[in-house]
Parts: structure tokens; C-alpha cells; sequence
């Protein structure tokens, strides 16, 4: 299988388990264009896969939307962007096969939103969340985020955006097991042998009777808030607001 520029995405298929590890620690592993489609690519062309395991590489696992290139970027160029990153959370959610997160460190919009797709979110006791996307009026995973948590959990999130450390995104529902990273090999040996119990299609239609999202109308959402006039200019604006703060707090 072909897979653009593989050393942003380590991919180790052993059997029916599939392992995708994010591998651009030197940017957080933020969504680059080519990181989202060698997952998109991954997720589709693996055959025999019961089990997905998504992980990071370096301090955190996935720093959100890829902003380096911004400023050469259009609305249209955005919304493409926003769109294929989309694609990539249906992807998972809708995946014939169990789908694991196995998140640390940071945890940032589109980065939050890769670790909401998955059917079990194990979060190390030090990970933190944030869902900044309302900030530039993004409705990206915000469906998902509603069935994850309930309507009123959800509006907490996006309105205050703040950051929720392991053990609030574990009540709310966010996260589903707290687990140290060292305890990863042992859960994902215990969730290979749980699918392993179903068979395939049992698997498959299993899958795909409790996952009660529109693909459509999840579509639809991002389109109608990412495609107003100004995307553009209220990214870079939220962008310019992260990076004052930032600096704020290290003077």
C-alpha cells in the first residue's frame, strides 16, 4: 500500500491489528493536508483490520489544524482543507472496525476532534483538551461532540473553550479510560481480544447499527459555518489571539 510521505505516518499492520502513529513531533503532529490524507488512505486501504489503534509520536498527540502555511491559504483553500479533515473524522467514526485513541499531552481542536471520533479515548493522566473551533465559527466534530457528551456538556465546551484536564474529559464522557502509557500495550491486547470474539461482519454491522450520526448533515454543518465569507480572516484572528496570550503568560 501506498502512502504519501510515509515518515509522517508510521503505519505497523500486524494481523487484524492496524497501528497508525502520527509522526510530525517537530509541529505537534497538527493535521497537515498530507497527514490527513495518508490517514484517510490508511483507514480505507488496510484490509483484515478489526482493531485501529491511533497514536502520537513526541510530547503530544495531534496539536489540531495544521496553521504554518496560513497566510498563503484562501477561503476556498481553508474550507477544502476543513472539509478533507472532516472526511478523515468520518472516516474513523464510521470505520467497519473498532477504532482506539490513545492520547497525550495536548489534545487541540481538530486534535480533539481525531480523539472524539474513536470508539475508545484513553487518555494519559496528564493530557489536556481543548475545542477552540467556535472561535472562528467551525462546526468541525461538533455533531459527534453532542452524541459524546449530551447538548448541554457539549455547549459548556465550545462556549468556554477551555481546557479540560484527563480526569474532567473522563466525567464528562470524553475520554473513556485513563491509562498510562506504559498500560497501553496491555488494554490494546484486551480490546484485540474483544473484537476478535465478533466475528467480521458481526463486527462490521455492529459498528455500524450504534453509530447513529448523519454523515450528511455532519457535512452540511461545516460547509454552511466554514463556507461565509471571512474564514479566513477569523483564523487568523483567532491564531493572532492564541499567540498574544501566549505571550502574555510568558512575560
Amino acid at each position: 500500500m501506498a502512502v504519501p510521505d510515509e515518515t509522517i505516518l508510521e503505519i505497523d499492520q500486524q494481523g487484524e491489528l492496524l497501528q497508525l502513529t502520527l509522526n510530525r513531533p517537530h509541529s505537534a503532529n497538527a493535521l497537515s493536508p498530507e497527514l490527513t490524507e495518508a490517514l484517510i488512505q490508511a483507514l480505507t486501504q488496510t484490509p483484515g483490520v478489526r482493531l485501529c489503534v491511533i497514536r502520537a509520536a513526541g510530547r503530544h498527540f495531534c496539536a489540531g489544524f495544521d496553521l504554518s502555511d496560513l497566510d498563503s491559504l484562501s477561503d476556498g483553500d481553508l474550507l477544502w482543507r476543513f472539509l478533507r479533515i472532516e472526511t478523515l473524522l468520518q472516516t474513523i467514526h464510521h470505520a467497519p472496525f473498532a477504532v482506539v485513541a490513545l492520547g497525550h499531552g495536548q489534545m487541540v481542536g481538530a486534535g480533539a476532534d481525531l480523539f472524539a471520533a474513536c470508539w475508545r479515548r484513553i487518555a494519559t493522566a496528564d493530557a489536556r483538551i481543548r475545542m477552540p473551533g467556535w472561535n472562528f465559527e467551525l462546526a468541525l466534530g461538533t455533531r459527534r461532540l453532542t452524541h459524546l457528551v449530551g447538548r448541554d456538556a457539549a455547549r459548556d465546551l465550545l462556549i468556554d473553550t477551555r481546557i479540560l484536564s484527563a480526569d474532567e474529559s473522563l466525567d464528562c464522557g470524553l475520554a473513556t479510560d485513563i491509562a498510562s502509557q506504559q498500560e497501553w500495550p496491555g488494554l490494546i491486547d484486551e480490546l484485540r481480544q474483544r473484537c476478535s470474539a465478533l466475528s467480521p461482519v458481526a463486527l462490521r454491522n455492529m459498528l455500524e447499527l450504534t453509530t447513529s450520526d448523519s454523515r450528511n448533515d455532519d457535512i452540511a454543518a461545516i460547509v454552511n459555518s466554514a463556507g461565509r465569507p471571512g474564514l479566513k480572516d477569523r483564523v487568523i484572528a483567532y491564531r493572532d489571539r492564541v499567540a498574544a496570550s501566549a505571550k502574555e503568560r510568558k512575560s
